[in-house]
């Protein structure tokens, strides 16, 4: 079965954050490809979406996995669709984000 893989508008805006930060170190190339990476790593949900720590104590439904060491990947599954509710870099603190809704 394949999954429908959504960003939630937060997801989206996580992605800023970590670009800035790499384009100032490095490049905004270099920036752009890691990005690409997280979004492709997202997108791979699609055909195995129950990965990842089931983190049902902060909201139902939830799973987080990492990408790099740097960054946590929060999603939900509801049918056929995983809907990416965050992408917290360096250590950004998921759970109280995620628990504030």
């Amino acid at each position: 079965m394949t999954h429908e893989v959504l960003f939630a508008p937060r997801a989206n805006a996580h992605l800023t954050e970590p670009f800035v930060l790499i384009a100032r170190a490095a490049s905004p190339e270099i920036a752009a490809n890691y990005i690409d990476a997280i979004i492709h790593q997202c997108e791979s949900l699609r055909t195995f979406p129950m990965r990842g720590t089931s983190r049902d104590d902060i909201l139902p439904g939830l799973r987080v996995f990492g990408f790099r060491r740097r960054v946590s990947i929060a999603f939900q599954i509801r049918g056929e669709v995983v809907t990416i509710l965050g992408v917290y870099y360096a250590g950004r603190d998921f759970e109280h984000d995620l628990e504030d809704g």
